[in-house]
């Protein structure tokens, strides 16, 4: 399946997994609506919606730019406004915006697990909610959304139960949509990376630059989600991947080239 001139909607792609799927997809002639908030760079974090539509751009791609907080259903209708104003519709949505924070419950704050609600919940719901009726006309749509597959073993719940509860929640929509949209021939699919990936959350919230050197970097799941979005829409759908179950249906086991340290150690993902 080609991605020449169709429409991307993907939410936090100024920087790290959601740019670098964006960067993947407009190699292949996809337009790309970067729908995320960054309008001014933080030195912690890196990227703006404007440096990630100018990489996008600077190979080629076309790009747009909507700050959007998809806690906010209003920024959310504007931006799919403005991406169909400007692309004629909308084929792909990729749910990648995302809060964390993994503490207990009594180290919860209130406004930390609204926040978490809020985004990787209602936000999802939302954007979907949305894009929907585009998705429904849109050829080969397909939705992705990165959240893991549902693993209710109590190590995964005990540990940050506010924070799992969220992921959870956007991989059982994902499953919803795959039954919901089926007959609309959109399909709906989680991804999920084995490993940890060399992203801001893991250098400044996780582990810092020990567990980034024992990480892959965001190109695995660029390479992945592209494999799963050039799938037939009524073929692929209903699935939570985990990034190396989607390389070997490829025929491809050695993932060496994605390592941040080359054959260094990997430090497995939560969740898996």
């Amino acid at each position: 399946m080609t991605f020449q001139n169709k429409t991307v909607f993907i939410t936090g792609a100024s920087r790290g997994i959601g740019k670098a799927i964006a960067l993947r997809l407009a190699k292949e002639g996809a337009n790309i609506v970067i729908a995320a908030k960054s309008t001014e760079e933080n030195p912690k974090l890196g990227g703006t919606i404007y440096s990630a539509a100018e990489e996008i751009e600077a190979i080629g791609g076309r790009a747009l730019a909507v700050q959007t907080d998809i806690r906010f259903e209003e920024q959310i209708q504007s931006a799919v406004e403005k991406a169909v104003e400007k692309f004629g519709g909308i084929d792909i949505v990729i749910n990648n915006a995302s809060a964390i924070q993994l503490t207990g419950t009594e180290q919860t704050e209130a406004k930390r697990f609204d926040l978490m609600q809020s985004i990787n919940v209602r936000g999802t719901f939302l954007v979907v909610k949305n894009c929907a009726p585009y998705l429904k006309k849109g050829i080969n749509a397909h939705i992705l959304t990165l959240s893991p597959p549902v693993n209710l073993d109590p190590k995964w719940l005990g540990p940050h139960v506010a924070y799992t509860i969220t992921k959870y929640s956007m991989s059982m929509m994902a499953m919803g949509w795959a039954k919901e949209f089926k007959k609309d021939k959109v399909a709906s699919n989680a991804l999920w990376p084995r490993t940890t990936i060399d992203t801001a959350a893991v250098r400044n919230l996780l582990g810092g630059e020990a567990l980034a050197k024992m990480s892959r970097t965001v190109d695995v799941l660029a390479d992945a989600a592209y494999y799963i979005l050039s799938k037939p829409s009524e073929e692929c759908t209903g699935n939570t991947f985990i990034d190396e179950e989607v390389f070997a249906k490829e025929g491809i086991t050695d993932l060496s080239k994605y390592s941040v340290v080359p054959g260094g150690q990997l430090y497995q993902d939560l969740f898996v």
